[in-house]
């Protein structure tokens, strides 16, 4: 039965039916074959609401989009653009680096698309870039976020795993710098091959002080997260309510721009993007239990064993498997809520780290998100830079560099995702 309510899934998914519903139908049906009393359902999905880390995921959202509302995003871009808007790229650079500060805070590549990506490829358009560049350098660039502090597929997957969530939101701090690093290497020698548009000159030390005070408040609300999550002064729900507070504070007092009509815009923005997440969440918890009643996880665990237990061929397995399921899945909670209760186990079972396993996880489907043939990524941004997927896919050529090298160093080289952590430990 376990095995058949996946084959359901599949099935509804392929024909169409949205993620949420897919997962629901075939595990109602279980519960009414096997004659299991209604108020199940209730219960399992209660259960998996009923979660103190999970409060994190629809304060996060809050944060971002007050910021965004409230104009914070738009000083520190205004700062970042005066930086290194001369150097090769311009603009491409800062929408790079912005998305290694403001994707985190929604902690979905889509989102961060749909919302930031549009206004950056707007920008890069009427300052003379290609509108299939601006949407590469945007999609490319919108895979750091889902893995920097605050992380909320990482939060999700730390809720699955049971994983310490400061250890993983620590560990994604170092390979987010490093595709960040990366991606703007990239942007430099694509831009200086093409003679891309930049600043006309360097900026003086006045003009950088200029657009540097106004954005030192902003700039400070990242680290604050980042910085009580590391030192262990509070929780990531801690960190995301005093972070909340403090946007506000700084939006009313020191900037003067925060209004009724933000807070209320932000919030309906907060109740809808959490709802699409919370209720993938219940769905999948019910789904999950299922295939554990039925020991499905126990069974691919001996499977997936009996081919090897070499830790490092069990990644490559999983990374197999999470890339495919970024290509066809909507969103990385789905795929992690799905997938890593059934994969995760087998591989720490044989010596995987479950924080290293974390990383390349969700940056692995981050990667799907952004291949065809069926990576939303694509067709979004696609979508917003009115360009053909062909023209996209050309544009993006170059980035799929970086990006697979960072998931090949995040995948052979442990130490280098888990000594920030564990520095931190001791």
């Amino acid at each position: 039965m376990g095995f058949a309510v996946i084959v359901a899934f599949l099935a509804l998914f392929m024909l169409g039916f949205p993620v949420v519903y897919a997962i629901l139908l075939p595990s109602i049906a279980y519960v009414l074959i096997e004659g299991l009393p209604l108020g199940l359902l209730a219960q399992r999905i209660t259960y998996a609401l009923d979660s103190f880390p999970l409060v994190a995921v629809p304060l996060f959202i809050f944060v971002g989009n007050l910021m965004n509302l409230s104009g914070i995003t738009d000083r520190i871009f205004r700062f970042a653009y005066t930086l290194v808007g001369r150097v090769p790229g311009g603009l491409a650079q800062v929408n790079v680096f912005g998305s290694l500060i403001f994707s985190g805070m929604s902690g979905a590549a889509l989102a961060d698309i749909g919302g930031l990506g549009r206004i950056e490829i707007e920008a890069m358009r009427k300052r003379g870039f290609s509108a299939a560049f601006a949407g590469a350098v945007t999609g490319a660039s919108a895979t750091i976020g889902p893995i920097f502090p605050p992380s909320i597929p990482l939060i999700v997957y730390g809720s699955v795993t049971s994983v310490s969530i400061v250890q993983l939101l620590v560990a994604g701090i170092m390979p987010a710098i490093l595709c960040t690093v990366l991606l703007m290497t990239t942007v430099l020698v694509i831009a200086t091959r093409e003679k891309h548009p930049r600043a006309d000159r360097w900026p003086t030390i006045g003009e950088v002080v200029r657009d540097f005070l106004p954005a030192i408040p902003a700039i400070i609300a990242p680290a604050l997260m980042i910085a009580g999550m590391t030192f262990g002064a509070f929780t990531p729900t801690e960190a995301a309510a005093i972070t909340a507070v403090y946007v506000v504070i700084i939006s009313a007092v020191l900037y003067r721009e925060l209004t009724l009509a933000h807070l209320w815009n932000s919030a309906i923005l907060t109740a809808r993007s959490s709802s699409a997440i919370l209720i993938i969440v219940a769905a999948a918890a019910l789904f999950g239990w299922i295939l554990a009643v039925e020991q499905v996880p126990q069974t691919f665990a001996a499977a997936l064993l009996g081919l090897s237990r070499d830790p490092i061929m069990l990644l490559i397995i999983a990374n197999l498997v999470f890339f495919v399921a970024g290509m066809f899945l909507d969103s990385t909670t789905t795929a992690t809520l799905l997938l890593v209760p059934i994969i995760a186990p087998p591989l720490v079972l044989a010596g995987v780290d479950p924080v290293q396993l974390g990383i390349v996880t969700i940056f692995n489907l981050m990667l799907g998100l952004l291949t065809p043939p069926m990576g939303l990524s694509l067709f979004l941004v696609a979508d917003i830079a009115k360009v053909s997927i062909r023209q996209l896919l050309k544009a993006l050529l170059p980035f799929y560099i970086p990006l697979l090298t960072t998931l090949m160093i995040l995948t052979f080289a442990k130490d280098f995702t888990l000594w920030l952590p564990r520095m931190i430990a001791q």
